[in-house]
Parts: structure tokens; C-alpha cells; sequence
């Protein structure tokens, strides 16, 4: 099962993110199948998702930004060459960790090296986002640098895909705004708890709910948006 935190009900405060991306990497992850390496892991929160992987390989660097206490992390790599031989997965997943990734290109063509000729990898990363993980929170990368890169490395393009539109877009980042800076810099919530609580149970919902109810008649654009998600291919 995915774990609250990464498929989320309308009371979390990173529920438009959160939840447009486990629609879409569900929507996408019978593409995926047989030996797969789980790039970036984490704590592999979308593992129960691949229903038609038969090895899940989990995959991660260990340096700043990240705290991996408590994360079941089969393999740490070097950040620049990964430990297995040429085609050695079926597939591969990434979720939220290219932005991390300052030499891309580089790491995109050892993607491609250990992925089996024929093989699919399903990716996301964000473009409208705040700072995170911070000092290792390097691009906002358009879905055409992506396809340039992903093209160089000699991957063929599948799938590209948004979540989120400009006012979910917006709206969440409010959301983030309103929990992370009210809640914990406003003297007048951070001093007392009760208000704390006010927020996170009870505006946060409200605020959420009333987007939600409104979202499905306003006009919208997706020029601006929260996440790309891309599937491609080895040729």
C-alpha cells in the first residue's frame, strides 16, 4: 500500500502534488514489468504499484539534502556510475529525483546503459515547486530540455505528461505557503499549538475542499503546472 504522505487525502496540506502524481505513476505502472531498479528510491513508496515487477531494486546516493535513516535502500550508488553490469533491469522508475541531479545528461546515459534493450523507464520531476532538499535542488527542467536530453542518451520517447494546471498549481503552492510559513513563522500559530491545529485540521481541508469544488468549472491552462511525467523506451 503507498503510504498516506505520497497518496494523501484533501486534508494533507501537499495533496494537489501528492495526489496528481500517484494518479499518474498509477496510471502508468503496467508499463513497467519484470527486473526493475527504482532509481532515487527513498523509501520506495510506490513499490506496491508495479504489480508486474518480479525483483524491485532499490537504488539511492548517499549525500546532502537527504536524510536515508530508516529508508530500505538495496544499493548506493557513487552519483556517477551506477554498480550493475550493461542491461541489467527491464525497467526502471524515478520519481522526484532528477531536479536532484546536477550532471543529468551524464546520469541519464547510465540509465540507459543498464537498461535492457526494448526497456521502459517511467520518471517524473517537478517544475513548479519550491526549493527542497536543499543545497541539492538544482533545475526546473520544460519538457523539451527533458526530450533533448533523454533523446541524447539515446532513449525514444513514449509518453509525456503533466499534473496539475496553472490554478492547482497556484493553489498548492499556497497550500505550501500558508502550512509551512504561518504555521511555523507567525509568532501568533508557531507560540500556540491550538492554532497549529486550526490550520492543519481545519483551514487546510476548507481551503483544499473549496478548490476542489471549484476546480471542475473554472478554465484551464496546463502551460503551468506542478509535475512531468515521462515514459521512455531504449531503443
Amino acid at each position: 500500500m503507498v503510504p498516506y504522505n505520497f497518496n494523501p487525502s484533501i486534508k494533507h496540506p501537499l495533496y494537489w502534488i501528492r495526489k496528481g502524481l500517484y494518479n499518474k505513476i498509477n496510471l502508468y505502472s503496467g508499463e513497467l514489468s519484470g527486473r526493475l531498479m527504482d532509481f532515487g528510491c527513498g523509501a520506495k513508496p510506490y513499490q506496491s504499484l508495479f504489480t508486474k515487477v518480479t525483483e524491485y531494486i532499490g537504488v539511492d546516493y548517499s549525500g546532502e539534502g537527504h536524510d536515508h535513516a530508516d529508508e530500505n535502500i538495496d544499493v548506493y550508488y557513487d552519483g556517477k556510475t551506477l554498480p550493475f553490469a550493461d542491461a541489467s533491469f527491464d525497467s526502471i522508475f524515478s520519481s522526484e529525483v532528477f531536479e536532484h541531479i546536477f550532471t543529468l545528461p551524464e546520469i541519464l546515459t547510465e540509465l540507459h546503459r543498464v537498461l535492457k534493450p526494448g526497456g521502459k523507464m517511467l520518471a517524473t520531476c517537478p517544475f513548479a515547486w519550491e526549493e527542497h532538499e536543499i543545497p541539492v535542488d538544482f533545475a526546473r527542467y520544460t519538457r523539451f530540455a527533458l526530450q533533448d536530453m533523454l533523446q541524447k542518451a539515446g532513449f525514444s520517447i513514449v509518453m509525456f505528461d503533466k499534473s496539475g494546471h496553472t490554478l492547482s498549481a497556484l493553489h498548492q503552492l499556497f497550500m505550501v505557503y500558508l502550512h509551512d510559513e504561518w504555521v511555523h513563522r507567525v509568532w501568533f500559530f508557531s507560540k500556540f499549538s491550538l492554532f497549529k491545529k486550526l490550520v492543519r485540521q481545519g483551514l487546510v481541508p476548507v481551503l483544499n475542499g473549496w478548490f476542489w469544488l471549484l476546480d471542475g468549472f473554472l478554465p484551464k491552462s496546463d502551460k503551468f503546472y506542478l509535475n512531468t511525467i515521462m515514459l521512455v523506451e531504449k531503443k
